[in-house]
């Protein structure tokens, strides 16, 4: 019976749920296929532990699995200089910086020293024994000792499987090493959004204030429309690189405006995806990555899923709406919050009635349908259009109609830069934009504002969904509380298991009714 635990593991990611990959069970993974697997990924261990800065020189690193080894060590040293690590460093990391490693047989950082071809020096008998003479056999024995499970699904998976996982979640933790401070992030989001943003150290450093630590060298992710205008302006003197940080394309059961949270975010240290006025990571990824054909089908298979499930940003659809029962052209127009980022950035100066006159103009015979932005029906936000004013260029206007049936029922949208133009491209519908989206300007849709000129790709649909649904956000599981790839959470919304419940979303969704409810009387008087 294994007493140790697994090579391969779950990182300890706050608030995770489940906690293991391997059960037990044997597997034969092949020795060569293995090793390389791990060697690739650099996973296996602790690998989500600190990366201490080893001193200069030639040092050897000590890792025993007793004190009386320790000591054995030290004695065999014969003058040469040596260090211990605290439990818990990367071993990777370790073994990629250190000029020898002298370690138990039971230590970690034995196989891992092996596999990464560190001059090792074995001491005593352990699980990886032979390590020094034949890395690839150990590896392929200590990941077979194991059966693994895919902790999403429940299903059986090989050793690769697991390590194709971990390797995910390597890039990401790796990817929040280098963030020495969180700002923006009400404590209602931290629930889901400190496991994406997890540096494997310990707690994510929210802040309200600017560290006296941090200087030029250092970089943040501040959520900019809930951060201190004072402290963004602290962080520009001090020269800080301050990525941003906002919710995903995919983002949950329920509106933010209810305080339900994410379960997707998106990291961006060159800009952010709807603002034109610079690049973004996402604008940088379309115009310059090679997305291969593997890509194009895992995005096309989402898409598909998405569009089977109803699935939008919010959640998932309702019923199907009928169409009228004359033959006109059927045209949905997307209301926004006028003073949201994506409006006020790229939406160049257009507010929601400015929109529904200009898609009548262009759409004389058409039945134009409006749809407000559900947050501001909610209350919360600003962009109400009278539905007098409404009426008198739309036919109908319909705010409590889910988003997803209604681009179902019509022939083509018309948007500012609403998502729905984005959700629309999915299920094949024409979409005219009106400002500057992140999905304008690469040969998808009808563009009517100026598009930045960076823009020059042309896209197809499965590459613009690679790009913005699969390499672009991060997602957490709402089960398992795992980061996950985006069909996990696709899936977990279409079986309702994306579902969140508190006192302050119960307490949201009633002040939101009481303002709409005060709104119309106020109308009506």
């Amino acid at each position: 019976m294994n007493t140790l635990p697994p090579f391969l593991r779950v990182p300890p990611f706050p608030g995770r749920q489940v906690h293991t990959l391997a059960h037990p069970g044997t597997g034969q993974p092949d020795p060569a296929e293995i090793a390389a697997a791990l060697v690739r990924a650099q996973v296996g261990g602790t690998f989500w532990g600190t990366q201490p800065v080893l001193p200069d020189g030639d040092v050897i690193v000590l890792a025993a699995d007793t004190p009386q080894q320790l000591a054995e060590m030290q004695a065999a040293l014969a003058g040469r200089t040596a260090i211990t690590l605290p439990a818990g460093s990367d071993p990777w990391w370790i073994a990629g910086q250190a000029r020898a490693v002298w370690a138990g047989a039971d230590q970690e950082l034995a196989l891992i020293a092996a596999l990464s071809g560190t001059p090792l020096r074995l001491f005593g008998a352990g699980r990886f024994d032979g390590c020094n003479a034949d890395a690839a056999a150990v590896a392929a024995r200590v990941v077979g000792d194991w059966a693994y499970r895919d902790p999403f699904s429940g299903a059986d998976w090989t050793g690769a499987d697991a390590i194709a996982l971990l390797a995910d979640w390597r890039r990401l933790i790796d990817a929040n090493r280098t963030i020495a401070a969180v700002f923006g992030v009400a404590w209602w989001k931290r629930e889901t959004l400190d496991a994406v943003l997890w540096d494997g150290t310990g707690p994510v450093r929210h802040a309200a204030r600017v560290p006296a630590a941090l200087g030029p060298a250092s970089r943040v992710i501040a959520w900019k429309t809930r951060t201190n205008p004072a402290v963004l302006a602290e962080l520009g003197a001090r020269g800080c690189g301050v990525g941003e940080l906002e919710d995903g394309m995919i983002r949950s059961t329920g509106l933010g405006a209810n305080c339900v949270p994410p379960l997707s975010a998106i990291v961006d240290f060159s800009g952010v995806y709807f603002d034109p006025a610079g690049p973004s990571d996402l604008e940088m990824l379309l115009e310059t990555a090679e997305i291969g054909p593997d890509l194009c089908a895992r995005a096309a298979a989402l898409r598909e899923e998405l569009v089977r499930g109803a699935i939008s940003k919010y959640g998932q659809g309702g019923a199907a709406i009928a169409r009228t029962e004359d033959n006109r052209r059927r045209v949905l127009v997307t209301g926004q919050v006028e003073d949201d980022r994506s409006i006020l950035s790229g939406g160049g100066g257009m507010t929601n009635l400015a929109l529904l006159t200009r898609a009548r103009e262009l759409e004389p015979d058409a039945w134009i349908v409006f749809k407000p932005h559900p947050d501001v029906m909610a209350g919360h936000r600003k962009g109400h259009v009278p539905l007098d004013q409404a009426l008198g260029l739309a036919d109908e206007v319909l705010p409590d109609a889910p988003i997803i049936p209604l681009i179902d029922s019509v022939d083509a949208l018309h948007v500012i830069t609403s998502l729905a133009g984005f959700e629309a491209l999915l299920r094949g519908k024409p979409v005219t934009t009106h400002g500057m989206p992140f999905y304008a300007g690469w040969g998808l849709t009808r563009d009517l504002a100026l598009i930045p000129p960076r823009r020059t790709r042309r896209r197809t649909l499965d590459e613009l969904v690679a790009g913005a649904l699969l390499l672009y956000p991060r997602y957490l599981d709402p089960i398992t509380r795992l980061p996950c790839p985006a069909e996990v959470v696709v899936r977990r919304m279409a079986r309702g298991q994306a579902e969140f419940t508190s006192p302050l979303i119960a307490l949201r969704q009633w002040q939101g009714r009481a303002r709409l409810a005060w709104r119309r009387l106020a109308g009506a008087a």
